[in-house]
């Protein structure tokens, strides 16, 4: 029987998608507003929350509001109720609707915002423009009796642990003899207080990644039949899985610059954007990064990207870039809103594959025009 779904059930599979840890130490992600245990029958998706949006949300009789970008940026002084955000505040809480926000941890994931931006455009072999962080590993080594070895594995495997490469479920497994004592205040689940106990067991070692390590821990434990659990945990000198902001790759054909406009403007769905660079140059090698992004012409040139797709690029760096050879696409900041559609296919596919949840969960796309520019 599917179980009802709150929103701390949506947090995770957001964050299995795009880790908190991820996310820039300046930024705030994560709940914004609202609750982790209500339950949820629909979530809207948007780039931003502004009052229009909650608006809608009220509208439409949403529960969650999943954004990109965080309403709770820096820390609030006061609470003013008459100020916008207040005004934003004051309705999410009467209507008893969460926010939510994934920002560049959503940028850093793979098949985040960026992979969704270079997927549209036809970037191919891509690599991070920038790398954030790499994933520290660990080694857990569990003893279970025989008859709960394949309910114990399930339970690692099911919450990440043991993934290497395109490989799952993934561990060595060793036989061998268990004891131990029952003690006066034991309750064991195998033997007699007092008396020496010898159980077949094996022994499970599986590599585990931090960002899921505490989660893998407490579904072992409760998965494992015993009152007390053996098991350990090493660190691992081991390189993980990198990860940054940004990504470079190629283009299948070579193209010009004026070409390849008017394919990034059909991709993304925009009538205007800026170029800076010779049209009739020969471009190939392809840097993109959604939002901000003048400061990364550096690495985008050490990549050998022979244009920059970003947004707020300034007078003075789009000049520099010039100087340096490297052309630039200033597709606007409002690129970002690609993470609308691409979240929903997201949650929408890891809820078909979950059994448990409950299928009449709505996920929705914000209608409402977050970008603030108007163009003539």
């Amino acid at each position: 029987m599917a179980q009802t779904i709150t929103n701390s059930d949506i947090f995770k599979l957001m964050e299995d998608f795009a880790p908190k840890s991820f996310a820039y130490d300046w930024d705030n992600v994560g709940l914004q507003i609202g609750s982790h245990t209500k339950p949820v029958k629909k979530v809207m998706i948007t780039l931003d929350i502004l009052e229009s949006v909650v608006d809608e949300a009220i509208e439409k009789n949403v529960d969650l509001i999943i954004a990109h970008h965080p309403i709770l940026f820096k820390p609030l002084k006061q609470l003013n109720l008459d100020s916008w955000r207040g005004r934003i505040i004051k309705k999410l809480i009467q209507h008893d609707i969460t926010a939510y926000a994934a920002h560049t941890n959503l940028d850093v994931a793979n098949g985040g915002v960026n992979d969704m931006l270079a997927d549209l455009i036809g970037v191919e072999d891509r690599d991070i423009l920038v790398e954030t962080t790499r994933e520290i590993l660990y080694k857990v080594t569990v003893f279970v009796p025989e008859t709960h070895l394949e309910m114990v594995t399930d339970a690692l495997a099911k919450e990440g642990a043991g993934h290497i490469g395109n490989y799952s479920h993934c561990t060595f497994q060793t036989k061998g003899i268990g004891t131990f004592i029952p003690l006066s205040e034991a309750n064991p689940f195998i033997g007699k207080q007092h008396e020496l106990e010898k159980v077949h067991e094996i022994k499970v070692e599986t590599i585990v990644q931090q960002s899921i390590l505490s989660r893998v821990l407490k579904t072992m434990i409760a998965a494992h039949p015993y009152e007390e659990v053996a098991y350990d945990v090493y660190p691992l000198e081991n390189d993980g899985e990198k990860f940054g902001i940004g990504r470079v790759g190629r283009l299948k054909e070579p193209t010009t610059l004026e070409a390849f406009v008017n394919v990034v403007k059909e991709a993304l769905n925009i009538e205007n954007l800026r170029v800076s660079g010779r049209l009739d140059r020969t471009i190939k090698r392809i840097a993109i990064l959604g939002g901000s992004g003048e400061k990364y012409i550096y690495p985008a040139l050490q990549k050998k990207a022979d244009v920059l797709i970003t947004g707020d690029m300034s007078f003075h760096f789009a000049q520099e870039a010039i100087e340096m050879g490297i052309s630039v696409i200033d597709a606007g900041h409002y690129i970002e809103q690609v993470m609308k559609s691409g979240t929903k296919k997201y949650l929408e596919r890891k809820i078909k594959e979950d059994a448990t949840i409950d299928k009449s969960l709505e996920i929705i796309i914000s209608e409402t025009n977050t970008d603030p520019f108007q163009y003539r």
